[in-house]
This record gives structure tokens, sequence and C-alpha cells, in this order.
């Protein structure tokens, strides 16, 4: 199948008002020999390299490494989950600068994105609801309510 032989992710993350743009190249499985480097090139013709052939190997360690190399991105200190003394209100803080918060039964009640500024925190909801919190003493004061990181 084409989308086991092709990888092409393109991915954009906005944060912080910093872009970063990170992109894969395809690279094809497919058995097929490279082409042989030509001296004789025309002068019309883009330099190019071809694509070597993985093996389940191969993949498996640009997984692992890819994975340890994503581990070991900073993080804020306050990424994680957030609860309200009586469990009701579920905040949790993603790595990726997005927040998702339950109440009660109701799983991913609001999510949106935040951002940091020291100890502050500014909120806006995918609807566009604008919030703010301050975390002082290991806890964080958000909208009346008082959220304790949940271990």
């Amino acid at each position: 199948m084409k989308t086991q032989l092709m990888l092409n992710t393109l991915a954009v993350t906005i944060g912080l008002g910093a872009f970063a743009l990170i992109s894969c190249t395809p690279q094809s499985t497919a058995e097929a020999p490279a082409p042989e480097s030509s001296v004789e090139a025309s002068a019309t013709e883009s330099p190019s390299v071809a694509p070597s052939p993985q093996t389940s190997s191969n993949r498996q360690t640009m997984n692992q490494n890819q994975a340890s190399t994503e581990a070991s991105q900073p993080t804020n200190p306050y990424v994680g989950m957030w609860v309200t003394k009586d469990g009701y209100i579920r905040h949790e803080l993603l790595p990726n600068n997005r927040y998702d918060e339950a109440r009660g039964d109701r799983e991913s009640a609001y999510q949106g994105r935040y951002e940091l500024t020291g100890n502050r925190i500014n909120y806006w909801d995918d609807t566009g609801f604008t919030a703010d919190g301050e975390f002082r003493d290991g806890v964080l004061y958000h909208g009346g309510y008082v959220f304790y990181r949940k271990r």
C-alpha cells in the first residue's frame, strides 16, 4: 500500500508566539535499488539524494530514537493533572500548550490552549472563552477554584 511505503509528515507547532516547522521528507521502503550517481548529470536536473530502503529494524530504531528525543525535550514544570479538592474538576495541562478539563462525569468539557509567563497562566478556550490563573506554592488558583497537582 502506498500509505505504508511513504512517510510524509508535516507538523506546525505554534506556541508562545514562536513558530516551529518540523517536516520529514518522503521515505520509500520499496526494495528498488537506488539510482547510481552520474558525473554527467544534466545541468537542468536538480541534485537529489535517493532514500535508502528501510527495514523494520531500522524503523524500530528510528522510532526509539525519536521517542527518546521527544522525551528529552524540556517541558514546563506545571504540565500534568490538576484537580479540585473534591475531584470534581480535573484540569490537565498538556506539554503541547493545550489543556483538557473534565467536570464530573463530563470528560473534555473544556479544551483550549494556554500560555505561561512566570507563575501566571492564561487560557484561551476553543469556544473563545478566556481565563487566567496563578501558581503559588505548588497550588493553581484559577477561575475562583483551587487546584492541587495529582501525583
